[in-house]
Formats: structure tokens, sequence, C-alpha cells
């Protein structure tokens, strides 16, 4: 099983950004639709998942976040419309409401490898830690470890801190749960905190579901208005200790099939 080598060590390789977290969010965001990475947000709808494909408009190389099993045709055919070749399909956790697609897509698009993280107990063809990165083009995505809904959850954020794509750990207006699962909901509260809440007022947050009908959100927005993550550390836990939801319905079945996380074959 590879491990990805890239990590730090690539940092140090790739040219530097045109910004960082030094420049003005203006200089970043235009920078970012300069460069005019292709974005598409996918949807499926029994488990309100979405899913991400990010590609380099030049050298069409692309990743996939968080694919799902029934909708690998869709993934697929869309990926072969925009002529993309997709070198890595991504998980930001080990999901406990659905099965991942990956394994599938990895006989659909030749070349393809699964990504997850190292903390997650998965198996996969690249096993990433914190600060580790993925290129794709002349983009990468850097890996924040954002363990509390999980431990080996990941948030994805694009090279220039405009994108983050943050699975569970934070959702728009919401988080992930943390009553299963290696949960901690003093751990999800620091992850956001201290990792998410840091990246730039302006940057775009993705996350892996999303119940309500919205798409996107700010991390400016989530610090003002998230109804749990504005709250005190104190309140958060109470807040989370009295949700009271329901096991997810194919916990039982989806969590042994995304340990085997795209080697399913």
């Amino acid at each position: 099983m590879a491990t990805i080598t890239l990590s730090r060590r690539l940092l140090l390789l790739l040219p530097l950004s045109p910004t960082s977290t030094s420049t003005s969010i203006t200089s970043a965001r235009k920078y970012s639709l300069a460069n005019g990475v292709i974005l598409r947000q996918l949807f499926e709808k029994v488990s309100s998942t979405y899913t991400y494909i990010l590609a380099d408009p030049l050298s069409r190389e692309a990743v996939i976040i968080d694919p799902v099993l029934e909708e690998v045709t869709r993934d697929s055919r869309l990926i072969h419309e925009l002529g993309l070749k997709v070198l890595y399909a991504a998980n930001t956790h080990c999901h406990a409401d659905h099965i991942t697609g990956t394994g599938v897509l990895k006989s659909l698009l030749p070349g393809c490898r699964s990504v997850i993280s190292r903390d997650s107990g998965a198996r996969a063809d690249i096993l990433i830690s914190d600060g580790d990165v993925i290129k794709f083009g002349s983009y990468y995505l850097r890996a924040i470890s954002t363990p509390g809904h999980t431990d080996g959850c990941l948030t994805y954020v694009l090279n220039d801190n405009s994108l983050a794509f943050t699975g569970d750990a934070i959702l728009i207006r919401g988080c992930g749960r943390t009553d299963f699962q290696q949960g901690s909901s003093k751990t999800l509260y620091e992850s956001v905190h201290k990792k998410i809440f840091s990246l730039p007022a302006s940057c775009l947050l993705y996350p892996a579901h999303d119940y309500t009908g919205q798409s996107v959100t700010t991390v400016e927005e989530e610090i003002r208005y998230n109804p749990r993550l504005s709250k005190t550390l104190e309140e958060f836990i109470h807040i989370m200790d009295n949700l009271n939801l329901p096991k997810p319905n194919l916990i039982d079945i989806a969590v042994p099939a995304n340990i085997q996380c795209g080697i399913q074959d």
C-alpha cells in the first residue's frame, strides 16, 4: 500500500502561490477566479451528500471528493464529458450514512487512486496525514486534520486558501454529530475554531452534506451565524449532548464497507 510522499516536501518544490495568508482577501479571490479551477458540486439525495470534482483546466488532471456508490455512473459520465483525468478519489472521512464510490470509480477511471486519512482506520491506496497535499495539474489540496466527528476527518484546502471542503466537521449553520465513531464534541469544537476558522474570512466552505437546500458558506458566515459553533465550548458540548438523533440507517452496512475504502475489488 503506497502512502503519499508528496506531503510537506512538495511545498518546497512547487512555485509559491501568488497569494498567501498575508495577502488581502480581495487579491486571493481574484487569483482564484483568474486561474479558473474547474469545480462541480453534485448531490446525492438519499443521504444528502455532496460530491465534488476539481480539475486543472489546462492539464485536465482532477480530484473527486466524497463520491457515493449509487452515483458513480453519473460522476464518471460527467468526468468523461469534461475530458478529465481523475488522479485521486479522496474521502473526507469514513462515512456512516452511505457507501463510498471510490472502489467502483477506480474500475471506471484507469489510474485513479483512493485517498483517506491515516487516522481513519480505513484502507486506501494512499493514506495521508495533516499537512500532506494532493496535486492535480498546477493546483493542490492541502489536508488539514479536523477530528471530532470521527478521528479521521480531513478538511481539504485549495492552495490559495480560497476554497475548503470540510466534510462533516462543519456544515452550513451546523456540524457533524459526535455521538458515534470516536466522536468528541470538545475535539470537534477545537478543530473548527483552531483550524477551519483560521482560514481567510472569505474562504468558501463546501460541506459533505446539506439538509436545508443550501450549497456553500464562508468562514465569516459560520463564525457569525452557526447556531452551534458560535457558542462557547461549554454551550456547544451541551447542545451536542442533547441532540438525541436517531442512529443512521446505513451505519452497520456503510462503515464496514467504507473501511475498505476503494479496495473492495
